[in-house]
């Protein structure tokens, strides 16, 4: 049996994603697909403790990655958005650093740092270039019409939506590298 689950995490939440991976596992449903943006599909299984991390590689994936990855004992599930996702039984990480992906902070801060250069700067650069004239547009009263409104509504709507997504992520990506320079 499987079922289908919509869920939106940002580029900041992966943590929490992970976690949820790991509790919809321990209810007897292990995901077999992601798919771009927020679809999720799940298998039903027999519920156990696995851990699920993920690495952020907005390049091509190199064979002997994957094949290292492999030969610590974690299994390659897919790819959405740049996002690889693994998972391995939490019984056979006979240590807290056998349960991590990276086994460094060095390494978990870089990808913290490469998220942010491939997915939090392009946001900002589109926030800066264009939604954010257009908005300055609507309050000059530019947009007029029966369109006009459609635009207004639309632009205030992206302005909104991309001032909280560059806060939310924005904070959360750099508690997150702060917390690996420790």
């Amino acid at each position: 049996m499987t079922k289908k689950v919509t869920r939106f995490f940002t580029i900041a939440d992966y943590l929490e994603e992970e976690n949820w991976l790991r509790e919809m596992h321990s209810q007897g449903w292990k995901i077999v697909k992601i798919k771009a943006p927020c679809f999720y599909t799940f298998e039903s299984c027999e519920p156990e403790d696995v851990i699920y991390r993920l690495d952020f590689r907005n390049t091509e994936k190199p064979e002997d990655y994957l094949q290292m990855v492999s030969d610590f004992g974690w299994e390659h599930i897919g790819d959405c958005l740049g996002w690889m996702y693994f998972r391995r039984p939490a019984d056979t990480a006979a240590s807290e650093e056998e349960g991590e992906l990276f086994s460094d902070n060095e390494s978990k801060a870089e990808m913290v740092k490469n998220i942010v250069r491939t997915r939090m700067m392009p946001l900002v650069v589109i926030f800066l270039c264009s939604v954010l004239p257009n908005f300055f547009r609507i309050l000059n009263g530019e947009y007029v019409g029966p369109w006009g409104a459609v635009f207004s509504v639309l632009f205030c709507l992206l302005f909104i939506l991309y001032v909280y997504l560059i806060i939310h992520c924005g904070i959360k990506l750099k508690k997150i590298k702060d917390r690996y320079k420790d």
